[in-house]
């Protein structure tokens, strides 16, 4: 990872979290790509109506949905069955159909060469990488796609994210995903040496506007709070967070700076 983080750390953490239960504040309040992430891969040509689309890691969907929006014909994958519930619940608001099932990305249920596309957002770092994208090569068909994707908060000097990923320190040294710059360059070497050729990166930066009460709640969902303390740690640090931003960050809503950072490469098997 980028700055202060560090992958095997945060690997080690990850078997320490459970984003099951974060299920609600996850579906309620942490914002998925935005439309202008989906609208770069159409205008890149990196995806197209009907293919066939695998998104490893979906979470809630956000990035599945996006797809599917796009008219691809998607299968998301995750091991948290709470998470996939509240996928389905808003697929059918959005009124998109995409097919969830529980499973881990290091050992896929698909078939060989039976998908156009696969996906990773926001999830790479958690995974045994070069299992992963050996994976990946396997169910991906000759010159399928690849693309592994991250919408990340950015903490600036002084700013609310800083004083955020601080207060996150307090209640869990071991937390390990602060003073990230949103750029994994990591992931093209682990895509190189999977044997993935045409490696490109995109990136670009966005706010997006969280009220304080959508920023607590976002903040819950992280794997830092929620994912891996207590309820009584986590009510703890959500009385705090709300006293910080009233007191330090008032402004509301608030306009958290995010970035969309992407790397996409070719199955030449």
């Amino acid at each position: 990872m980028t700055g202060k983080q560090n992958i095997q750390a945060t690997q080690s953490f990850g078997k320490t979290i459970d984003f099951g239960k974060t299920a609600s504040d996850y579906r309620n309040f942490r914002a998925g790509f935005p439309p202008e992430f989906f609208d770069a891969l159409s205008v890149k040509n990196y995806i197209k109506p009907k293919q066939t689309a695998l998104d490893i890691g979906t979470g809630t969907g956000t990035v599945a949905r996006g797809l599917a929006q796009k008219g691809l014909i998607v299968t998301g994958v995750d091991p948290a069955q709470a998470l996939l519930d509240e996928a389905a619940e808003l697929d059918r608001d959005t009124g998109v159909n995409i097919h969830y099932r529980t499973g881990s990305a290091e050992s896929l249920t698909e078939a060989n060469n039976s998908f156009d596309l696969l996906t990773a957002g926001q999830c790479w770092h958690w995974f045994d990488r070069p299992k992963a994208a050996q994976e990946a090569k396997r169910v991906l068909k000759p010159h399928g796609r690849i693309i592994i994707a991250h919408f990340d908060w950015l903490p600036f000097a002084g700013n609310v994210v800083e004083a955020t990923e601080q207060l996150i320190l307090k209640y869990n040294p071991k937390w390990t995903m602060g003073g990230g710059s949103g750029i994994y360059p990591q992931w093209l070497q682990d895509l190189a040496e999977a044997g993935f050729s045409t490696i490109e990166t995109f990136s670009f930066d966005l706010p997006v506007y969280y009220s304080h009460e959508a920023w607590r709640g976002r903040i819950r969902a992280s794997a830092g709070v929620k994912a891996s303390l207590s309820a009584e740690e986590t009510v703890r640090f959500d009385s705090e967070l709300s006293q910080a931003l009233l007191k330090g960050f008032p402004e509301d809503p608030l306009a958290i700076p995010h970035r969309v950072w992407a790397v996409t490469a070719l199955n030449t098997k």
